[in-house]
């Protein structure tokens, strides 16, 4: 089998790559599996020994973001999306080109729809091919497109509609395309109704052995701090936008009624937008941490702010998985069958986040983390969702 990934699948320390990795420890589980992904990170460079483990072989090409992002404007003169040459590798394109010379590959799996222009030959065509494309990501360039002012509106809204016209082709030309929830496949179904019959989903999960509450954390707070946290990969851009919506909008009424209150923002890569908001009254931007879990164990409640988002956020599940409060917007809660008041808080207002802070620090809702972590125990398994690609892979082709 063939997995090609646009970002290397270790370590789950982020959405992507959390999904990526289970899915690629499915897979290894029941097939000999060669893996072509990027390195975007050099921090990633040292966990290739953990991929080996797994794949009968492993092929990782550097990616520098920055190069990649001059080699994407090319696009404007092919009329591609950007994202195609920007994941485009004269390397990669070699070794899978190689691979397919000297085995008979017979399933390939791409993670994220970019991944699909290595596998479009003719010596492709007999196989079974499945796309987990994640998420819609060219309506999250459409939501994008239309946060931003000119050039970058017209060049969101440009890449929305390239981007969807080749994730329609994709979904054609392979057997399945999956993605993280029924809310994002049905999305998909929608923009691009005569694929419709091709399109599927798979949850993620949550390991609720390694995000558990009872364990002996110590704690990374300050003694008689209220921590609010939110966790995630802080060089992403509705990330940005959801911390600096809350730690503005919302945060100094929560620290001028409560001075004890702070707002921990956790998570690698810090933005320079990220890193001013250290300058505001209470808020502590950490950077890259080697384990979220202590700053969710301790914290009062975990919030996701998200006022873009796209499929399930691996951050609410984490946090619900370590039985603390969530406050959530309902574009953060997509894909959670939680019910709001029992399992977590969804703001549906922007008035709702300091309303539900403070009741949480007032202790208003002492039942919502263990409700919460019996909600994600109950829907969220890798073990249960996971073989549903295993069923697709061995399909036989109508």
């Amino acid at each position: 089998m063939l997995f090609l990934c646009h970002r290397i699948p270790f370590p789950p320390n982020k959405g992507d790559k959390i999904r990526s990795y289970h899915l690629l420890r499915y897979l290894s589980a029941h097939y000999r599996v060669y893996l072509g992904a990027f390195v975007d990170d050099p921090q990633d460079w040292v966990y290739a020994d953990k991929l080996e483990e797994l794949c009968e072989e492993v092929h990782l090409v550097k990616l520098n973001p920055k190069f990649a992002r001059i080699k994407s404007l090319s696009a404007f003169c092919k009329g591609q999306a950007l994202s195609l040459p920007y994941y485009s590798s004269r390397e990669m394109s070699c070794w899978v080109k190689k691979l397919q010379g000297k085995n008979d590959i017979q399933r390939v799996v791409v993670y994220s729809a970019v991944m699909a222009q290595y596998v479009a030959g003719a010596e492709y065509s007999a196989g079974t091919k499945i796309a987990d494309m994640v998420d819609v990501d060219s309506e999250k360039w459409r939501e994008y497109s239309q946060q931003k002012t000119f050039p970058m509106s017209w060049v969101y809204h440009r890449e929305a509609k390239c981007l969807l016209k080749f994730e329609s082709h994709v979904a054609e030309s392979f057997n399945h395309s999956l993605f993280v929830s029924t809310a994002e496949a049905d999305k998909f179904k929608e923009l691009a109704p005569d694929v419709a019959s091709r399109v599927g989903s798979y949850s993620n999960g949550v390991d609720t052995k390694y995000f558990c509450p009872q364990q002996d954390f110590p704690s990374p707070y300050n003694e008689n701090e209220s921590a609010l946290v939110f966790t995630g990969a802080m060089d992403y851009w509705p990330n940005i936008d959801a911390v600096n919506g809350f730690a503005r909008d919302v945060f100094p009424t929560v620290i001028r009624n409560n001075p004890q209150a702070r707002f921990y923002i956790v998570g690698s890569n810090p933005a320079t937008q990220v890193c001013k908001l250290a300058d505001l009254p209470g808020i502590v931007v950490t950077g890259r941490v080697d384990d979220v879990r202590p700053y969710l164990a301790y914290a009062v409640a975990a919030v996701a702010p998200m006022r873009i988002a796209r499929g399930i956020q691996n951050k609410v599940l984490e946090a619900m998985a370590m039985a603390r409060p969530v406050i959530v917007s309902e574009a953060g809660i997509e894909g959670i069958n939680a019910i709001h008041g029992q399992d977590v808080l969804v703001a549906r207002q922007a008035g709702d986040y300091g309303r539900y802070v403070e009741g949480v620090l007032a202790h208003n809702y002492e039942g919502l983390g263990s409700s919460a972590r019996r909600r994600v125990i109950q829907g969220f398994s890798w073990e249960n969702n996971l073989p549903l690609v295993g069923q697709l892979l061995e399909k036989k082709s109508a």
